[in-house]
């Protein structure tokens, strides 16, 4: 009889979320088991797309994102929006751009079929609860992931800001708090540690 699956959450304003749920994954695959990695949100052009691929057949990195970000009218201060510059695309409340839209909804469809197919021992639903809180998807679409999940299926979901609704739907939830950080004092993303 296979182990039972869990729900678990990594939330919170941290660093760390994405990097706990690699870690999780390498150790599946460890124990022989078969993971999907759905990152919502994010292009190509962070560090693990270099190596992930190459660690085991059985891990799958599939990327949703657009080459830009998003962000709702007036959540970034003038500073941040003239170091984004063309890279990000402001968006009114409840607007959230139709092309985004459409790859987050396709990434919940690919989700809902990795949970139930019998394809994969762990999914992991990257930056998912940032999809939620820009609107591209909703809660009822990711409550509908997590009640397609096969018994056996681990399913991590990721990304600041989890729904309260979440939060009392999974099993386990883990919140990276920020107490300091040297972005504080001006240093950018680094090749290999932050991208």
């Amino acid at each position: 009889m296979a182990d039972k699956g869990y729900v678990q959450v990594y939330t919170g304003n941290g660093k760390g979320k994405t990097t706990a749920a690699i870690g999780l994954a390498i150790r599946a695959l460890g124990a022989g088991k078969r993971v999907l990695l759905l990152q919502f949100m994010k292009s190509k052009v962070y560090s693990e797309h270099n190596i992930l691929p190459q660690i085991s057949p059985d891990l799958h990195l599939e990327t949703l994102g657009k080459p830009f970000f998003v962000a709702k009218e007036g959540s970034l201060t003038a500073e941040e929006l003239a170091k984004w510059g063309s890279e990000v695309v402001v968006f009114p409340p409840g607007k959230p751009p139709a092309d985004y839209v459409t790859v987050a909804v396709q990434g919940i469809a690919r989700a809902k079929e990795a949970v139930s197919n019998g394809k994969y021992d762990l999914v992991i639903l990257d930056e998912i609860n940032v999809a939620m809180f820009f609107e591209l998807v909703s809660w009822q679409q990711v409550e509908d992931v997590i009640n397609s999940k096969l018994e056996n299926v681990e399913l991590v979901l990721t990304g600041r800001g989890a729904s309260p609704d979440l939060i009392e739907r999974a099993d386990l939830v883990t919140e990276m708090r920020e107490i300091k950080h040297y972005y504080q004092q001006g240093v950018a993303a680094r090749l290999g540690i932050e991208n």
